[in-house]
C-alpha cells in the first residue's frame, strides 16, 4: 500500500495500491466521506494515466482538490517507479 500526505485538501493522506499499472485499491482518510469514496471507487480499475488525465486539476480550494491531490499521487507514484 503507498501513502500520500496530501496538502491544501480536507483529506489528511491518501492510500492506493498499483499493480501493473492498473490502480486496484484507493482510500482517502479524512475529508468529505461520499465525496472521496465515490472518487475512491471510480479509479479502482483505471490505468495510472487515465486516472491522472481525469483528476488532474480539479480545483476546490487552494488551488486543488480530492481528485487532484489523487492525480499528483499517482504521479509521484509513477517517477519513483520509471
Amino acid at each position: 500500500m503507498n501513502t500520500y500526505k496530501t496538502r491544501g485538501v480536507c483529506s489528511r493522506s491518501i492510500e492506493f495500491e498499483v499493480e501493473n499499472d492498473i490502480v486496484t485499491a484507493c482510500r482517502f482518510i479524512g475529508g468529505c466521506a461520499g465525496n472521496t469514496q465515490g472518487v475512491a471507487s471510480l479509479v479502482q480499475g483505471m490505468s495510472v494515466e487515465e486516472a491522472i488525465r481525469r483528476l488532474k486539476g480539479i480545483q476546490c480550494r487552494n488551488g486543488t482538490s480530492c481528485p487532484d491531490q489523487l492525480a499528483q499521487a499517482l504521479e509521484q507514484y509513477q517517477a519513483q517507479h520509471a
